[in-house]
This record gives structure tokens, C-alpha cells and sequence, in this order.
């Protein structure tokens, strides 16, 4: 999987031959990849970093796929029609129902084709709810995959070209899996059997990383990366990195390959069936979110979750060869609620807070000190309500507010539970801390009268379970985010009482964007009067949101990531894009 050599010269660039070039090496690509090359094609994936697996890596890994076969095999057998009637009403206007068709008839028949034909090997999520349970359609089970943890070590050498757990959301560089191992993390220290599982796991880390400079235990988004690379490993697919595409090779209205720079010059990489741009959309295309994102005046006022790299290169790729950029969108962004982080180096990390926010015991107030929104609801949903709410001229801004008791058992965003002590935090200013909440106001430029009043009248009526106001652990979401260990009546909701007090700032963050490419059910690209552009697809965020910028599951990025790419390398290795072919097919 080095860079290949040449197999000619063609003027001042090399010449590579391929059948099918793939842009950007997260889920969306690789899966486009594997699937092309399982297919008979000759492949060929460039990425412009020193290493792969693009936002993917970065990520949770959850795809949302119903009718998935693990949930099938669990006897979870659902209608065809719910998560259909699920997304209509979710999506309203924006349903698109030949690409919404193109997706859910054709995420099972992925998950399967990946199970049966290569290494990725998934675990289900079966409990895991769709986030708006009110809403008529939503699941309770069944919807939602994660690759299987990977050792590290079935890569070899390649597992050092593989891009690392994000930094703010692993310990000491050991990435954590949601679910019984996360859970287990969390009561480490008030349970024997949770306390021995983390102590194996740390101790195999800290081995690793005495022998490999890097964590081994592969879980979330680096376990789907790493099982998708080991599967184009076998295939004989070409990965490339340090080597950014710089133009797309148009012939005859067609999409015939790109030019990409490398170390060495310029290399011209002919792909006969075309081009999969798969770059991670434009969270960091600074002029691009001054222009789309609300209440963003200089571009700056936010922080993107994904690598620096995700900055819209194949979007304007795309463009260049007549696509356009999908704008009419619910939201052109993946909202986030994201706390900035200092490290002791020196350097800053963003920590995004999908964990933390629905537990019992943390509220989260504006400036005013007021609520605004159920906080155990989606990380969508709170960052959304707070770009809303937040007041006209001011910084878009909240802070989630807890007591000691709390911060000790859950942790509040990077600032880790008990025993991790919490000093660090306070020392760098990551977290605020007071005695009394007038003083936690005051540092956190709170209005203390509204901060008193709103912890006093949510305390009254979280002493009984209730959150009458925002109705907070009403959903099954809602409550499978909560505590389950949770003494009281509601695993959401507990008092806000024992001081010291402490707070985090959180801002409006991403973790991707939703505006893209315009495409085809097939993830082919349109031009301006819908017709699919000869050889060029879009996947992953380079395409516009298949749910229209709406966010109704966890997975919603993943899961058409996933889709879509498997989707793209089937038609283009000769499949057609009509719905009887695709149906049946695998």
C-alpha cells in the first residue's frame, strides 16, 4: 500500500492507470474502494495527510442502518415503512424520497456485503433509540452498527500510517468504546468487576504503547478505519497519501481521472470508470462557513471537530467539472456542542459533549443563567437551540452547570470523574469552580440572579424525577443517555446541590457539515439541470445531506457514509442506479 511507481510519463507528469480514483480515505471512500476493487476494479485512493482514515477516525464509528442483518439475526424484524414514515415526519419538505429509498434499501444490503466479503465485521447497537421519540416512526431498537474492536497488529506496518483517536476524547491515548466499555469507565470505582476490566485494558494500552508508540486496541471510527484499510489491503487497492488532488481530468463531458501532487511532481491518475470525491466536506473552509453558517460573521466562530484537511476540496472539485453546492438545507452544519481545551503543551483541542449532558445533575444555562433546552436531547438538538436562543449581538455561548457530586461521578466534558483529580482543569482554566453559585456566575459572566433562581426552581422539582419545563429523560433516548444506576425516579434528573459548584463553557462546534454536492440515489454527481456528470460520485460530506440537514439519530453521518460509498463503487463497477438493480443485487 506505498505509492506505486509509474507505469509511463505524460509531459511533466507521471502517469498512473486505475479504473476507479477515490478522493479522501474516511468511511465514505473506503467503502467505495472495497467495494469497487471486491468488484473486479483496479483501485486507487489518495489522501491528502500523512495519514488515513479522514473525520472517520475521529469519530464514534455509529452508523444508523435499519434493517440492518445483526438486528435481524437479534429477532428484530421492522417494517420497511417505520423508519420511512420516521424520516418524513422528521424531514418534512426536505424528504427526498429517491435518495431516502436509495439508502434505506440499500444500507442492510451493505452491512451484509462487508460481513460476508471482507473484514469489517460490526456489533450491534440494538438498544440505542432514535433521538426524537415523540415523533411519529422513531425506533426504540434495531437501527444502529460499530465496527468490532480491531487489533491493531493484523495491519503491521500499516497501522502506523492509520490517523490516531482524537486526542481529547481517549485517556492517555486509549480510545474508549460507547457502551459496556464506556459504562464500565464510568463505575470503575464503585464496581470490582468494572475497576478489573479498565485495568486490563489500561495495562494493555500502556504495553502497546511501549511497543508501538500507539494505541492497539482499535474501537469507534479507528476500528471502522482500520478494518476497511485491512480489507483494500487484501483487494489490492492503492492507497496513497501526502498526495492532494490539484484538478479532475474532464474528456468529452466525462470524468476521467485527476492530477494530484506528490514529493516527486505532479502525478496524472487516469480512472476509466471515474472519480469518488470523498474529502470530508468544508468544516474547515472558513470563507464557506462565513457565508452559510448562521451567526458566524467572521468564520471563526466556530469549532470543527474534524481534521484541519476536511476544507472542501472536493466540493470545489466538483464544482469545476459543473456540480453545484446544495445549500437549501435545514442547517448546513452537524451542530455540536464543543468545550475549547488547553493543553499542558501548549496546544488546543476541542471536546465535544455527547456524553455528559444527559446525566443526572447538569443543567445548561445561557448567559442570562436561564435553560433553554433539554439538555439529554440530541448534541444536535442543544447546540441548535443554542445558536437560536442566544442573544442578538452577544457571543453564542452557554455553560453547563453541575455540583461536586456530579463531577466526581461523571466527569464534566474533559475534565475526567473521579479518581482523575480535577485540579488540572481548574488550574488551566478549563472549568470554573466556586462555593455558591453567585460566585460561579460571576467568573462565568452569568447573570447570578437568573443562575439562583433557575437552579432553585429545577431542584424543587428534580428532587421528585420532574423537569415539567423541557421535560427532560421523557424520551427513550433521553433516558438510555441517562444513568440507569441512578438512585432517583428519573436516570436524568437529580438535584444541583452540593457544592463546590463548577461550570464549562461550551461553544457552537461540528462535526462535519451538511451543504454539499448535489447527486443521484447512484451518489452521482449533478449538474445544474440534474443530470449526473459522466464518472464523477460524491459521498460522506462531500455530498449534501441525504436527510437535508435535519439530525434524527445518532449514525445519520456514518450510515449513508457507509451506503453511499458502497453504493458508488457498485455502479461504478458497471450496476445500475435503477431501483430493481440495486434491489436486487448484492
Amino acid at each position: 500500500m506505498s505509492e506505486p511507481r509509474a507505469s509511463e510519463t505524460r509531459g511533466d507528469a507521471a502517469l498512473l492507470q486505475s479504473d476507479l480514483l477515490v478522493v479522501g480515505s474516511g468511511a465514505s471512500g473506503l467503502a467505495a474502494a472495497v467495494t469497487a476493487a471486491w468488484h473486479g476494479l483496479k483501485v486507487v485512493v489518495v489522501e491528502k495527510e500523512a495519514v488515513f482514515g479522514g473525520a472517520t477516525a475521529w469519530s464514534g464509528g455509529w452508523m444508523w442502518v435499519p434493517g440492518n442483518p445483526l438486528a435481524q439475526r437479534a429477532g428484530i424484524h421492522e417494517d420497511p415503512q417505520q423508519p420511512r414514515t420516521y424520516l418524513r415526519n422528521e424531514l418534512g419538505a426536505r424528504y427526498d424520497a429517491a435518495r431516502i429509498d436509495a439508502f434505506l434499501d440499500n444500507c442492510p444490503r451493505m452491512v451484509a456485503f462487508f460481513e460476508e466479503h471482507t473484514d469489517l465485521q460490526f456489533v450491534d447497537g440494538n438498544a440505542i433509540p432514535d433521538i426524537h421519540g415523540n415523533v411519529a416512526g422513531a425506533g426504540t431498537q434495531g437501527h444502529q452498527v460499530i465496527a468490532a474492536p480491531y487489533d491493531g497488529r493484523e495491519l503491521g506496518p500499516f497501522v502506523q500510517r492509520l490517523r490516531k483517536t482524537m486526542r481529547e476524547t481517549s485517556f492517555m491515548g486509549m480510545p474508549i468504546m460507547a457502551g459496556a466499555d464506556l459504562a464500565a469507565f464510568l463505575s470503575m470505582t464503585r464496581s470490582l468487576k468494572s475497576l478489573l476490566h479498565v485495568s486490563r485494558r489500561f495495562i494493555r494500552h500502556l504495553m502497546d504503547l511501549a511497543l508501538y508508540g500507539r494505541a492497539m486496541q482499535l474501537v469507534n471510527g479507528v476500528a471502522l478505519i482500520g478494518r476497511l484499510a485491512k480489507s483494500a489491503e487484501k483487494l489490492g487497492v492503492t492507497l496513497i497519501e501526502l498526495v492532494p488532488a490539484k484538478r479532475l481530468i474532464v474528456e468529452n463531458r466525462a470524468v476521467r481521472g485527476a492530477i494530484v501532487a506528490s514529493a516527486r511532481g505532479d502525478i496524472e491518475i487516469r480512472a476509466a470508470k471515474g472519480v469518488v470525491l470523498a474529502t470530508g466536506g468544508f468544516p474547515h473552509d472558513v470563507s464557506r462557513r462565513k457565508a452559510l453558517f448562521p451567526r458566524t460573521p467572521t468564520g471563526e466562530e466556530h469549532l470543527a471537530l474534524p481534521p484541519v484537511a476536511c476544507a472542501g476540496d472536493g466540493i470545489s472539485l466538483g464544482e469545476s467539472a459543473g456540480g453545484c453546492l446544495v445549500t437549501d438545507l435545514a442547517s448546513p452544519v452537524a451542530w455540536a456542542p464543543v468545550s475549547r481545551v488547553r493543553h499542558g503543551d501548549g496546544s488546543v483541542g476541542h471536546f465535544p459533549h455527547i456524553i455528559d449532558r444527559a446525566k443526572p445533575g447538569l443543567i445548561g444555562v445561557l448567559c442570562d443563567g436561564k435553560r433553554f433546552v433539554n439538555e439529554a436531547d440530541g448534541y444536535y438538538d442543544y447546540t441548535a437551540a443554542m445558536v437560536a436562543k442566544a442573544p442578538e449581538g452577544k457571543e453564542v455561548v452557554s455553560w453547563l452547570i453541575c455540583d461536586h457530586r456530579f463531577q466526581r461521578r461523571y466527569g464534566l466534558g474533559h475534565a475526567r470523574p473521579f479518581p482523575i483529580p480535577v485540579g488540572p482543569s481548574i488550574r488551566s482554566g478549563y472549568l470554573q469552580r466556586a462555593d455558591t453559585l453567585e460566585d460561579l456566575a460571576k467568573r462565568c459572566g452569568i447573570d447570578a440572579a437568573g443562575l439562583v433562581e433557575t437552579v432553585g426552581r429545577y431542584n424543587h422539582h428534580a428532587r421528585r424525577g420532574d423537569d415539567p419545563e423541557f421535560g427532560r429523560g421523557s424520551t427513550p433516548y433521553n433516558r438510555k443517555q441517562g444513568d440507569p444506576h441512578h438512585a432517583g425516579p428519573n436516570p436524568c434528573v437529580a438535584p444541583i446541590e452540593q457544592g463546590p459548584f463548577y461550570a464549562v463553557k461550551v461553544l457552537p462546534g461540528s462535526f462535519g457539515t451538511f451543504a454539499g454536492l448535489k447527486t443521484n440515489g447512484a451518489a452521482q454527481v449533478l449538474d445544474r439541470s440534474d443530470r449526473p456528470i459522466a464518472g464523477l460520485y460524491a459521498v460522506g460530506t462531500d455530498m449534501a445531506s441525504v436527510m437535508g440537514g435535519h439530525y434524527p439519530s445518532g449514525g445519520i453521518n456514518l450510515g449513508p457514509a457507509m451506503t453511499f460509498g458502497y453504493i458508488a463503487g457498485r455502479h461504478a463497477a458497471g450496476f445500475e442506479s435503477s431501483q430493481h438493480s440495486i434491489r436486487n443485487s448484492q
